[in-house]
């Protein structure tokens, strides 16, 4: 349809709606004004968990709202807040639902040099009272640590510096890096990913978090808020080493220790290697001093004990009790062999009794013995004999052989 301008709608048209009116104001205004870039200070801003940006831009004497899409804004190398003052770029629109106009940002920077120190002042100055940088959440840095996790550009003067650097102080060291942009558009947003990774790998002893010197432009990464909550719910010790010496940044604040130089915190996370040996010789020869001294205290307490009457005593008392025995074995010997003669005299004794006992002895005294000769069956009485059996009559010297002739009643 053919636009009209707003006096000949007016003139056409005896009455309109509020959504036809509002609509053409924004075609008024969006054909006005092209991309424009406008200076002012941030207030009411807010970032909406949608993740777009709302904030009004004002001077002293007007103010106008603004809206950044999370699109656009994520791209951002800083942190937008109140009372910066910065430079815009934009669209003029009409946001016709409540019927008020706004600017559409394309682009969003700090106005110069002293908005970004203003923003890092602010920004340091509330994470201090969230306790970001007290003491007490500081982590130790291992003393002797086997991979170190680096988290820097893998083109930059850095990464050559730390690799050197450890390296040379420890050969044995792995190192593990998470290559990352540290300047420009998304650069904050890596780097706090690259420290969550290492956290959810896990298998490294130590990070290292920077990069090489540069403007405030430069490093305003590791000023993000972003880093900095990264860094502080690192369970891995994190040691900062973001550009020269004289540079300070909010990673520096929060990390677990600052390092001036990437090769500074090379140093300081690596030790070095001559360090270590000429630390293992001093325990080593320490603890042959001690063992020799501990030897040779021990080998004159051994002589004294030995040489003491107490040690010596086990030695009587074993000789004591051998002589003991042998009285012992004595008096046994002794009951023996007294014991066996009463036994002997014994033993002749009953021999001589039995001897009394033998037939012969009996048959000399002039007894006899009689046998039938049938069974050989000793006779005792006349009456186991019948007539006519053959006997046989032993004397003491000699025996004669017979035949029953009569036995008397």
């Amino acid at each position: 349809m053919t636009q009209l301008s707003f006096e000949e709608f007016l003139d056409e048209k005896t009455h309109y709606s509020v959504s036809e009116l509002t609509r053409e104001i924004r075609f008024l205004l969006e054909s006005s004004f092209p991309d424009i870039w406008v200076q002012g200070e941030i207030s009411n801003f807010s970032h909406h968990t949608s993740g777009h940006m709302y904030f009004s831009l004002k001077d002293d004497k007007a103010q106008i709202s603004c809206v950044m899409w999370q699109s656009r804004n994520q791209n951002l190398f800083f942190t937008p807040q109140d009372g910066m003052k910065v430079l815009v770029q934009g669209r003029v629109t009409v946001f016709e639902k409540r019927g008020s106009y706004q600017l559409n940002v394309l682009q969003l920077q700090p106005a110069g040099v002293g908005e970004l120190q203003l923003a890092f002042e602010q920004l340091k100055n509330r994470l201090r009272e969230e306790g970001l940088f007290s003491a007490e959440f500081k982590k130790p840095i291992p003393r002797y640590p086997q991979r170190v996790g680096i988290v820097t550009s893998p083109t930059g003067a850095a990464i050559q510096d730390l690799i050197s650097v450890l390296h040379r102080r420890l050969p044995a060291l792995e190192i593990i890096l998470n290559p990352v942009r540290v300047q420009g558009e998304g650069a904050a947003l890596e780097i706090a990913l690259a420290i969550d990774e290492f956290n959810e790998y896990g298998n490294v002893d130590v990070l290292i978090v920077g990069r090489g010197g540069g403007s405030l432009e430069d490093l305003w990464a590791f000023n993000e808020e972003i880093v900095a909550r990264a860094v502080f719910r690192s369970r891995i010790p994190v040691v900062s080493a973001v550009g020269h010496e004289v540079d300070f940044t909010i990673c520096d604040f929060v990390a677990d220790l600052r390092a001036p130089t990437p090769s500074a915190a090379a140093e300081l996370v690596a030790p070095s290697r001559e360090e270590l040996s000429t630390q293992l010789r001093g325990y080593r020869e320490n603890m042959t001093t001690d063992i020799l001294n501990l030897i040779s205290t021990s080998k004159e307490k051994l002589h004294r004990v030995r040489a003491s009457y107490g040690f010596r005593q086990p030695l009587d008392l074993v000789r004591q009790q051998a002589q003991r025995l042998d009285e012992i074995q004595r008096n046994l010997n002794q009951l023996l062999a007294h014991r066996l003669e009463l036994s002997r005299e014994k033993m002749n004794g009953l021999s001589k009794r039995l001897a009394l006992l033998d037939h012969k002895n009996v048959l000399k005294r002039g007894y006899s013995i009689t046998l039938r000769q049938a069974d050989r069956k000793i006779i005792t009485r006349a009456a186991e004999l019948a007539v006519d059996d053959a006997v046989e009559i032993q004397f003491y010297s000699g025996k004669v052989l017979g035949r029953v002739e009569e036995i008397p009643g």
